[in-house]
């Protein structure tokens, strides 16, 4: 039978997965996994955990929790040279990247994607020794998910992220001025924010980089630059629809390796956790761990490299 390690936040979900974790490892092994749980203790305590379990040979290992806690897994197995399979259980605050892949809140649900067992090879980014699934980013707003309380996210929800950003929104005032070489180009220049993503979700954004694959070996880059805060206002609102890209105020295009340079005091953002300092240069690992999807995002996943590889041709 095959080995799976589900690490979970015991906090995550305000308790809720918690209580549900028996009858999520009794599917599991009414899937095939003779499955086992480990609760996190603490911060770096989720790459730690999926790292024994990679070197345990366990063959998939379930990240269960936030953003955060999904990272950490990554973190975890992303540097060894033989990977186990890869899956999550969103029960986080935004499951951004749970979200973009299509995967329900519901626990259960989850894990039956999991039994299904329809899997993807997935692109992963990595800057220096660290490694990241769907976003990494710079710019004032982008410390937003991580200057969030994590105890006013528990109490409040999503809504601790819209108290936040009222309180930025005074930062986009302050100069950000940047160098990004995104393969054979150069964009240098006082930003807002950029993204360098994987996926078409971002910060609840459904389709802020539409045209991102995560695993055609490329990430897709989106550079604001810099706005007033009525103008801001009025890109985020274009955003929610998915009509900002006509903005002259945005670059958008791929790249398989960007480096930035910084001359103001800049935080990285990586899977919506604070990543160091700039200067670093991120590369993508391509199609580096197997993930288990949704079966409509498999199938979605098929027709996009389809599509593209026509384009090329």
């Amino acid at each position: 039978m095959k080995k799976a390690r589900l690490i979970y936040n015991p906090m995550a979900g305000k308790g809720k997965l918690q209580a549900q974790l028996p009858q999520l490892l009794h599917r599991l092994n009414e899937g095939g996994y003779d499955a086992s749980a480990y609760a996190t203790k603490g911060p770096g305590d989720a790459t730690e955990e999926a790292s024994r379990a990679v070197d345990e040979g366990y063959d998939l290992i379930i990240g269960a929790g936030g953003d955060g806690t999904i990272s950490e897994v990554i973190n975890g197995i992303a540097p060894k040279p033989k990977r186990p399979k890869f899956a999550i259980i969103p029960a986080g605050t935004t499951n951004d990247f749970a979200r973009s892949l299509g995967i329900p809140k519901n626990y259960l649900k989850a894990v039956e994607i999991i039994v299904d067992g329809y899997e993807i090879p997935i692109d992963i980014g990595k800057t220096d020794d660290r490694y990241f699934a769907y976003l990494a980013g710079g710019g004032r707003i982008t410390d937003l998910s991580h200057e969030t309380s994590s105890k006013l996210k528990r109490v409040i929800g999503r809504a601790a992220y819209y108290l936040q950003a009222i309180k930025m929104l005074p930062a986009i005032r302050k100069k950000q001025l940047v160098r990004i070489e995104y393969d054979d180009n150069v964009f240098e220049g006082d930003v807002l924010l950029f993204f360098i993503a994987n996926t078409s979700s971002i910060a609840g954004f459904e389709k802020l980089t539409p045209d991102a694959i995560i695993n055609d070996g490329k990430f897709d880059l989106l550079i604001a630059k810099k706005l007033t805060i009525a103008n801001f206002i009025r890109l985020v609102l274009l955003a929610f629809r998915g009509k900002h890209l006509n903005s002259k105020q945005l670059i958008y295009t791929k790249a398989s390796s960007i480096k930035v340079e910084t001359q103001t005091d800049m935080n990285i953002n990586l899977d919506g956790e604070n990543g160091g300092k700039f200067p670093c240069e991120f590369v993508n690992l391509p199609q580096h761990i197997h993930m288990i999807v949704p079966k409509q995002y498999y199938e979605k996943n098929q027709q996009m490299l389809n599509k593209e590889q026509e384009q090329v041709l």
